[in-house]
């Protein structure tokens, strides 16, 4: 989870230096999805295309090594550091190791993060890939799906080189960067991030 203080340090950006943010290419909504769709509208996201104080950094780890459409594909035994670290497995459904063409994949999306000099990332939560607040535990199609607390292989190599990281469903952290980019926004103060929410207490036994 990332700490909102860091969000409220990010400076203000204009038109001539748009805040610069790389995002996962789903969330624009490009049909880079492993069925070949975008999953669906993210108005969340997508509110900040709107803006002309924002410049977007599209990418999608997985087409680039993997290609569109492709197998769905999980971490297994750890989160994304561990795969980073060499202690966990990157599996597509029917069991093909994904793991080097996926660190390969966030090596990339590091490397635009530095060229474009890249000041926050949202990423698509729960993927292998960009997860950053809840991935799942092994295979998501099993009779016993599990969640764990961690971020995908690419979010881990972009929060491991210094870079914030939140997801799609950090609400808090999205109004506060609608504040930056337009100077007569509003913040909802009612909004809250993944991690606050009722089932992410209750499924991983948080205190409030």
């Amino acid at each position: 989870m990332t700490d909102k203080s860091l969000i409220k340090q990010i400076r203000k950006p204009t038109k001539d230096n748009p805040l610069r943010i790389l995002m996962s290419s789903c969330l624009t909504g490009l049909k880079c999805g492993y069925d070949g769709s975008s999953y669906g509208e993210y108005p969340s996201a997508l509110k900040l295309m709107q803006h002309d104080t924002v410049k977007i950094v599209r990418f999608c780890p997985e087409e680039f090594s993997f290609g569109t459409p492709r197998e769905m594909c999980d971490i297994h035994d750890g989160n994304g550091l561990d795969v980073l670290n060499g202690n966990a497995k990157v599996l597509t459904e029917s069991g093909i190791d994904w793991t080097e063409g996926m660190i390969r994949a966030s090596e990339k999306m590091l490397e635009i993060a530095i060229k474009e000099k890249v000041e926050i990332a949202i990423m698509m939560d729960t993927s292998a890939a960009c997860g950053s607040q809840v991935i799942y535990d092994g295979n998501r199609f099993s009779e016993n799906k599990k969640y764990q607390i961690g971020m995908g292989v690419c979010a881990a190599q972009l929060h491991k080189n210094g870079f914030i990281v939140i997801s799609q469903r950090d609400f808090a952290s999205l109004e506060l960067l609608y504040s930056k980019v337009d100077d007569k926004y509003q913040v909802d103060i009612q909004k809250i991030d993944h991690h606050e929410t009722d089932w992410y207490k209750d499924y991983f036994k948080c205190l409030p």
